[in-house]
């Protein structure tokens, strides 16, 4: 048994050392993609091999009720939250962990410390003076009323409990009082634009919020360092805003006390945007102008968002007010509303903001899943662009097709991470990435087409997604270069979608899997590994080879043509075609010849051809010569070398 053995094992040693002499010098190890990628496994029976959640599932609950003041003369906001806190998990808590974001903005802060000196960046100055942060003036337990035993770290907090929140559906309530001071340019998150007719205040990360304890890592304690974003339980938000009577407050959620705070005027042009399809002005130009701003007469303006993950806010007297309704599938209405200042009106500017905003929420709720919130406000600020909850900030100088692009951008991230709750601190390009993607597909859909853009040659992207500088999908946005984020956390996660979809399942296999993953992780903590799951049981598909080619690696494709032959020299026998895979990722092959006659073919191949070889033969039906043969002939691959994809007959 033992030589029987020993001689199989050399007769596949011969073969293999045969093939090898025949195989062109290339990268390629077909193990390294297509051995089997072993996913983690959940200890506690909380998610599936399906990619969903269990019947065992569970997730905590965050309720905030807040009352801030804003103080428009030293940008000072200041108030207190209390926080309903529900344990659903099977373990008790003998403490809780809070984020205090702001923190980032005291000069001390890990974030500033990592920030080299003379680097501009969009997450902080090592220069600056301002000292921000939270000054927290109390932390109560609310049942008791005593004061909490807590430690600031950084920009978390730890409250120690007397008794730990038993498991299984125990609340706790905290009352925290805090105050801090508004930074002008608040990594890109926050901040304070100056206009004519006076400062537009955007306001977010302006309360301390409970970080995430959940069935993966216990409790998520990354601390806030300026690109990696925010993972946050789900819970109601019920807040008031205190602020110049002169001010214009819009925010997360639903406005409760319109009759407070609107005039008449205002009151009844609402009514009519929320019957119209197109943009009803609800504060004119002229109107800012006739305002005189006080400090001393204030209006307190009382909102409410339900099942949502944040919520954030706007105040100004310089803004300019219009809405419009949505229509939502089964009937089902919310209203689009744009405030902005007089230096960002126009058709070509923010005039058109309430018509993006309803059609890019019309367009996702068909696609995908409905707009879950009764408002959705697109705010004009000094921030690029910032998604919250109901409320966006874009960036005040957008025009035309750049605002449409911000605005449906920043809207898109309803859906990721607002509806599908991901971990943006670690997993970035599950939210910004897939949002990538599904915007690609709002560019056609919005007015007929209006700012489509023209199909990517992905031969001529290949360079700068795989240039020597390049990182892996799958790292924490805080471990990137900065001037990577945009291609590995946004573009190259979002082309990666729309490569799954049009080259390798198709639209109605990936949109129908797609959906799928919504839907169940709607409002839940979906991993990575629980997408790749429920997309391909959803498909059907084993596509390992794919997230682990293009998110878990970093792999460069360099598919190519090395020869053209007749088989036993006859051109009526038809050509044999000999395709190589130079680089370690691997795709599907779309060949395309044409005959000395003019005859014109195609062939497709699937990715299976690579899966033990990198030289693969394939016979073109023909009976006579080609003229010509070429790989990915509409450049739809990020292949890196165009030069090795076609063959000419020279004879």
């Amino acid at each position: 048994m033992i030589r029987s053995l020993l001689c199989i094992l050399s007769m596949f040693l011969c073969i293999q050392v045969t093939a090898q002499q025949t195989v062109s010098i290339s990268k390629y190890d077909p193990h390294a993609l297509f051995s089997p990628l072993t996913m983690p496994s959940n200890q506690g029976n909380t998610r599936t091999a399906t990619g969903e959640p269990s019947p065992q599932y569970w997730q905590n609950r965050a309720d905030y009720e807040m009352k801030v003041t804003l103080n428009d003369i030293t940008n000072e906001i200041s108030g207190s939250v209390l926080i309903t806190y529900k344990n659903n998990s099977p373990i008790e808590l003998p403490f809780l962990w809070l984020q205090l974001d702001q923190n980032l903005f005291n000069p001390n802060s890990r974030g500033q410390a990592r920030m080299p000196v003379g680097t501009r960046s969009r997450y902080g100055d090592a220069k600056s003076n301002f000292n921000g942060g939270y000054n927290i003036k109390s932390v109560k337990l609310v049942d008791g009323n005593t004061n909490a035993d807590f430690i600031i770290n950084d920009t978390r907090m730890q409250v120690r409990l007397p008794k730990a929140v038993k498991p299984s559906g125990d609340v706790i309530r905290l009352k925290i009082d805090y105050s801090f001071t508004l930074p002008q340019y608040g990594a890109d998150r926050c901040g304070i634009l100056k206009t004519k007719n006076g400062n537009i205040f955007a306001v977010a990360q302006w309360y301390p919020r409970m970080c995430v304890f959940d069935d993966v890592r216990g409790w998520n304690t990354d601390p806030y360092l300026g690109p990696s974003e925010f993972y946050l339980e789900y819970g109601d938000f019920d807040f008031t805003i205190t602020a110049p009577a002169s001010m214009v407050v819009v925010a997360s959620g639903e406005l409760l006390n319109p009759a407070e705070v609107l005039t008449t005027e205002q009151a009844k042009r609402m009514a009519q945007a929320r019957l119209s399809d197109k943009t009803v002005m609800i504060k004119t130009e002229s109107e800012i102008e006739k305002s005189e701003a006080t400090s001393t007469k204030k209006l307190s303006w009382h909102y409410k968002i339900s099942n949502a993950r944040d919520a954030a806010w706007s105040a100004s007297e310089a803004f300019i007010w219009d809405a419009a309704r949505i229509n939502l599938p089964g009937g089902k209405k919310a209203l689009a509303q744009s405030v902005y200042p007089s230096e960002s009106k126009g058709e070509r500017g923010w005039g058109r903001a309430t018509e993006y905003t309803k059609g890019s929420i019309e367009n996702y709720s068909k696609r995908w899943f409905d707009y879950p919130y009764p408002v959705a406000t697109n705010v004009a600020s000094n921030i690029g662009g910032m998604e919250y909850p109901g409320i966006v900030f874009c960036g005040s100088g957008a025009t035309q097709d750049g605002l449409f692009g911000v605005t449906d951008h920043e809207f898109g991230h309803t859906w990721f991470p607002m509806i599908v709750g991901s971990n943006e601190r670690r997993y970035g390009w599950m939210d910004e990435g897939f949002n990538t993607f599904i915007n690609s597909l709002a560019d056609d859909d919005f007015n007929n087409g209006e700012y489509k853009q023209p199909a990517i040659n992905a031969h001529e992207i290949a360079a700068s997604l795989f240039y020597s500088g390049s990182e892996s999908i799958f790292n924490t946005p805080d471990a990137m270069k900065e001037g990577n984020i945009g291609t590995a956390l946004y573009f190259k996660p979002g082309f990666g979608l729309h490569l799954l979809r049009n080259e390798v399942l198709g639209a109605d296999r990936f949109d129908y899997a797609f959906r799928m993953y919504i839907n169940r992780w709607a409002y839940k903590h979906p991993t990575p590994w629980d997408f790749f799951r429920s997309m391909e049981n959803a498909a059907g598909e084993d596509l390992g080879w794919f997230w682990k080619g293009w998110f878990l690696e970093n792999y460069k494709l360099d598919q190519a043509i090395s020869t053209v032959t007749f088989e036993n020299n006859q051109p009526a026998n038809g050509s044999i075609v000999t395709l190589e895979n130079l680089e370690q990722m691997a795709m599907p092959v779309t060949l395309s010849y044409e005959t000395i006659s003019g005859i014109k073919g195609r062939i497709k191949l699937p990715v299976e051809i690579w899966n033990n070889t990198a030289v693969f033969k394939v016979k073109v039906p023909v009976n006579e010569a080609l003229r010509s043969v070429t790989i990915d002939e509409e450049h739809a691959l990020p292949d890196i070398n165009s030069t090795n994809n076609s063959w000419t007959n020279t004879n």
